[in-house]
């Protein structure tokens, strides 16, 4: 397994941009599928995006779509969710994970996780 550890997250208004970053330990980073996933306070762990091992094929929840970017750069052994335009609906605690099964929107197939980073937007 590999241990994550992201950060990037924050406070921002509506409509603004914030970089998350999900740097991995381990020499077999480039072997992971990874995605990111959020939760907000009472609801279920959402698919957020994933990324394949190679960074081809991002797949993304319709929410996020055409607003959030998924990428890895296997050479820092680091995922990245950009985020723009931002909703209060997006406000949650938002969690990378890694898996070395062919990368999934759901969440039970991920092997490892992070601790997670908080991000509030406000209207």
């Amino acid at each position: 397994q590999v241990q994550l550890v992201e950060s990037g997250g924050g406070l921002v208004q509506a409509g603004g941009s914030l970089r998350l970053s999900c740097a991995a330990s381990g020499r077999t980073f480039s072997s992971y599928a990874m995605g990111w996933f959020r939760q907000a306070p009472g609801k279920e762990r959402e698919f957020v995006a994933a990324i394949s091992w190679i960074g081809g094929r991002p797949s993304y929840a319709d929410s996020v779509k055409g607003r959030f970017t998924i990428s890895r750069d296997n050479a820092k052994n680091t995922v990245y969710l950009q985020m723009n335009s931002l909703k209060s609906e997006d406000t949650a605690v938002y969690y990378c994970a890694a898996t070395q099964r062919i990368y999934s929107t759901s969440y039970t197939q991920y092997e490892s996780w992070g601790q997670g980073t908080q991000v509030t937007v406000s209207s």
